[in-house]
């Protein structure tokens, strides 16, 4: 496994380098050594902030925290990513995928979480060509944190979301 670490606003010194590897180093046992996790600290006023992203074939096994104490953020990011990890290994087996970024001994250990994703609700609805402008307008008006619509430039279809501090973000898929 192999950590990349970097820094948005914050110097990443010696005792915060062996921290991130100690603490994310403890999830080596889940993975294969070509496996590359980026780890990104960032500090804006008051919140320490580190999200950690791993890129896996078909899926990304993500997680941010944030605290007052970067070394809490550490902490609690690892116990989000295990939990990450266990409800992925339940996908894989249930699935019957190949798991390429997995070491096998986890694969094989029988650890199974009765977590078991429902569907509670489904909804069908019209999608009329619109700009992402317009989608997010919608989506505030609906009072939802995210917007499926067609994009009338490009008729694909996409989706807004709103985001941390009162702003939006857009997904176009990538054929």
């Amino acid at each position: 496994m192999n950590l990349v670490i970097s820094g948005r606003n914050i110097d990443i010194t010696e005792g915060l380098r062996s921290a991130v590897e100690e603490k994310i180093g403890k999830l080596e046992r889940y993975f294969n050594e070509s496996t590359e996790v980026h780890i990104t600290l960032s500090t804006e006023k008051e919140r320490q902030k580190i999200e950690v992203t791993i890129p896996m074939k078909g899926s990304i096994i993500r997680a941010e925290q944030t605290s007052t104490d970067m070394y809490v953020a550490i902490d609690l990011v690892e116990e989000v990513i295990e939990r990450q990890l266990r409800k992925y290994k339940n996908k894989l087996i249930d699935k019957e995928q190949a798991a390429a970024h997995l070491n096998k001994d986890f694969i094989e250990e029988d650890i199974y979480d009765d977590e078991e994703i429902q569907i509670i609700r489904s909804k069908k609805f019209a999608m009329k060509p619109m700009d992402p402008e317009e989608a997010c307008v919608q989506m505030e008006l609906l009072g939802h944190s995210f917007f499926v619509f067609r994009n009338a430039d490009t008729d694909e279809v996409n989706v807004v979301y709103k985001r941390k501090g009162n702003t939006y973000g857009l997904i176009e898929p990538e054929f």
